[in-house]
């Protein structure tokens, strides 16, 4: 049988030569219980190494794949070697989910482990439910019961994720503290064979919008459970153009398409949802932010609506003025004022330097007629 291609593989699939080359020179390096690689390793795999490793007769190069703070790294993989579980918080679209996935592909070899935190997540999502047919015709049995991730976690020893944890109601999150305080999960109706253990490796990493502060705002108590780090936008637009070419061209090949990126266009984009997203252009000119999330994400889906557009549409080469049209469709909270905004920064920063670099600015600037 054929092997469906995945829209997007996950960590564990995309890297997992340089996953295996890691394991295999781990070597004596120390490993927390239950971890499929060791805290050097984890580190290596998601910030890179200089050197290849030599893996099955060739050479496996680890690339850099988390580009932002190298140090925030390292202690997320510290916090996780202990009992306290991880809160990644930002602005949305700072790589958090990134991170997460990255972590847990590296420690437990499965990212997937994963709770999808909205409004109708409910307790069973999170530890267990019933097989309900199973249920009726055995009673309360090991079989007829379906685990849920946290389950799946203390029972195989590997992560769980909790993705947007603020968007689920207070009282669902807080059925993590128990469980993350004793490391154990009770199910009643199993009787004495209802206590579940948590194995060594389980841990919870969680991430959180600061956009959502309030919705349904963590409780004290289980505030405790985790360490905090907080993953802050991308503040240089050198690496933020880095990160949309890379992201961009991982898309593209996935997607089958043969493009070479076009790292003007990148500059200008990146360029662009910095001086939106801090208020001030690079030469010190005031900016009123959108309200809408100018996230390095977007700017990364905003380039590849772009590619995608000239590679199916056009002639295989970056169109501005369909750049500029995506900016408009990446403003969509607030279309009508951030609009404004978006043709207040055309009509003062990108003109300016239209008039005094020229080049692609200038092109940039005549492509202001797709802002509708």
């Amino acid at each position: 049988m054929e092997q469906v291609k995945s829209i997007r593989p996950q960590a564990e699939v995309r890297y997992k030569e340089e996953l295996d080359a890691l394991a295999a020179d781990d070597g004596d390096n120390r490993k927390p219980l239950g971890w499929k690689l060791s805290p050097r390793a984890v580190r290596d795999f998601i910030l890179g190494r200089p050197t290849p490793l030599e893996y099955q007769g060739k050479e496996v190069h680890i690339t850099k794949k988390y580009l932002g703070n190298d140090a925030l790294v390292e202690r997320c993989i510290i916090t996780l070697t202990g009992s306290r579980g991880l809160m990644l918080v930002g602005e949305p679209g700072t790589a958090k989910t990134l991170l997460s996935e990255l972590l847990s592909a590296a420690i437990s070899g499965v990212s997937t482990n994963t709770i999808q935190g909205t409004a109708g997540t409910t307790e069973d999502m999170i530890k267990y439910s019933w097989n309900y047919a199973l249920l009726l015709a055995q009673g309360p049995t090991r079989q007829a019961l379906v685990p849920s991730p946290l389950y799946v976690g203390m029972e195989q020893g590997i992560l769980t994720r909790f993705e947007e944890i603020t968007r689920s109601p207070a009282e669902i999150q807080d059925s993590l503290i128990s469980v993350m305080s004793d490391k154990v999960l009770n199910v009643p109706e199993l009787g004495e064979d209802g206590l579940l253990l948590a194995r060594p490796g389980f841990n919870v990493i969680g991430t959180a919008n600061t956009r959502d502060k309030g919705v349904n705002e963590m409780s004290s108590a289980l505030k405790r459970r985790f360490n905090f780090e907080t993953v802050r936008p991308v503040g240089d637009v050198k690496l933020e153009k880095a990160i949309i070419l890379r992201e961009a061209s991982a898309m593209a090949k996935n997607a089958g398409v043969d493009m070479p990126p076009d790292e003007g266009a990148a500059e200008l984009l990146a360029a662009t949802f910095h001086e939106l997203r801090e208020g001030v252009s690079a030469s010190g000119h005031r900016l009123e932010k959108p309200n809408a999330v100018m996230s390095t994400a977007e700017a990364v889906s905003v380039y590849y609506q772009t590619m995608m557009g000239a590679y199916y549409y056009g002639k295989g080469t970056m169109d501005l003025r369909s750049m500029a049209a995506n900016l408009v469709g990446a403003l969509g909270q607030e279309p009508g004022e951030d609009l404004e905004k978006l043709r207040g920064y055309f009509s003062t920063v990108v003109r300016d330097r239209a008039e005094e670099v020229g080049g692609l600015w200038k092109d940039y600037y005549k492509a202001r007629t797709a802002l509708k």
